[in-house]
């Protein structure tokens, strides 16, 4: 399956005119923006991010919190060192620790999903862990989806 993720809000708007959807983007200055960074990488064997990764984490899931037709799949990676099992369950909990910060900071469980990859999909070459030691977020918007 293949998922289109919007990221630029132009696009979105044009994509959402395109498909007769009705452009309404209630804004204030209280409402959050989404952080663009997805991506947070880990250190050797570790499963819990620094304190400004989790702060990022934080915002993402005030921004869920506010925007309840959005959701998130997190995929929780990891570097070629070890036994694949051991990188499997590695990944998943890497997956399991940010959605359940999330969790506990608004966003809705069933907002939420997440794949253990271990070091089947690496972002780099195989030998360069600390690229691959990395945790993604993956937006999907509910109302995009209807209109593709």
């Amino acid at each position: 399956m293949t998922v289109l993720v919007l990221d630029n809000p132009t696009l979105l708007a044009s994509v959402s005119l395109a498909a007769g959807m009705p452009l309404q983007v209630a804004t204030t200055d209280q409402t959050p923006k989404r952080p663009h960074r997805l991506r947070f990488h880990f250190g050797f064997n570790q499963h819990r991010l620094n304190e400004e990764d989790q702060a990022l984490l934080r915002q993402h899931a005030l921004w869920l919190k506010h925007n309840p037709g959005a959701s998130v799949h997190i995929h929780g990676h990891s570097d070629v060192f070890g036994v694949g099992e051991y990188n499997q369950f590695l990944s998943r909990l890497r997956a399991s620790t940010a959605a359940k910060l999330m969790i506990r900071q608004g966003a809705r469980d069933s907002q939420i999903s997440m794949t253990g990859w271990g070091s089947d999909k690496p972002l780099a070459r195989p030998e360069d862990h600390a690229a691959n030691r990395r945790l993604e977020l993956e937006y999907t918007i509910v109302d995009m989806a209807r209109a593709l």
